[in-house]
């Protein structure tokens, strides 16, 4: 396990950056999926500040491994996050930016997107490989947009799926479990003391993880990197990686 602990979300931020800079450097093109939340909205502020001219971003492809189905422009949408936090301010060509249209029909949205997935992204297994998906842990257990009522989900055999939430009932595009476990690495991004207990029972294996969807993160081929900062981490025993 590649268990990175820092001190602060900003010292999370650093440190994932610098990460993400070097899966960047790797390849001639690489191909990931982004998140939303709080702790990746500082990782974006850390890349636009200090990785513009760092990364060649003429390569890199981004893709969103979920969407709430809204319209671009809404404050709820992860691509608007992401558009205002780094887009807007780095020199990533237009045609490399590879978002879920929230405001098209969910079902429709989901089986074009999972198309545009099967078509545009490397094979590996013979499923479409990313080289990096990037994930958050939710209170409940759930990543992407993969909750614990709808664990079904994770196992289908569709690239995507429609989610809804189950407290508001907003529905959301989310990839599943095959693309997630296909991706080159998968990279956990969780911060804050509120996820602390989540993040010991999975991490140590416990009996109840394993009704969390994030239990299921086992790439096939690839691995498992955690950035947490010291209050995420307080219910294990980590060593910098």
């Amino acid at each position: 396990m590649n268990l990175n602990v820092s001190s602060t979300k900003n010292e999370v931020a650093k440190d994932f950056a610098n990460y993400f800079a070097k899966v960047c450097a790797s390849k001639p093109e690489v191909h990931i999926a982004l998140s939303g939340g709080s702790t990746p909205k500082v990782v974006f502020d850390e890349l636009a500040a200090n990785y513009q001219e760092t990364i060649d971003w003429s390569k890199v492809h981004l893709y969103w491994g979920d969407e709430r189905c809204v319209w671009p422009d809404d404050d709820e949408s992860n691509y608007k996050m992401t558009n205002e936090h780094l887009l807007s301010k780095i020199k990533i060509p237009e045609l490399n930016i590879h978002r879920i249209k929230g405001e098209n029909g969910p079902k429709y949205e989901a089986a074009h997107y999972s198309e545009f997935l099967n078509v545009v992204l490397p094979k590996t297994n013979a499923l479409p490989t990313f080289d990096l998906v990037i994930l958050g842990i939710g209170d409940d257990g759930h990543t992407a947009s993969i909750f614990p009522n709808q664990i079904k989900l994770w196992h289908s055999k569709k690239y995507c799926e429609v989610a809804k939430h189950p407290v508001s009932g907003q529905k959301r595009i989310t990839i599943t479990g095959q693309i997630i476990n296909n991706a080159k690495i998968v990279a956990f991004l969780v911060t804050g003391a509120g996820k602390a207990d989540r993040i010991s029972e999975i991490i140590k294996g416990e009996e109840i993880a394993k009704k969390y969807p994030v239990s299921l993160v086992k790439p096939t081929d690839g691995k498992v990197v955690w950035y947490l900062d010291e209050a995420a981490a307080a219910g294990i025993t980590s060593t910098q990686s």
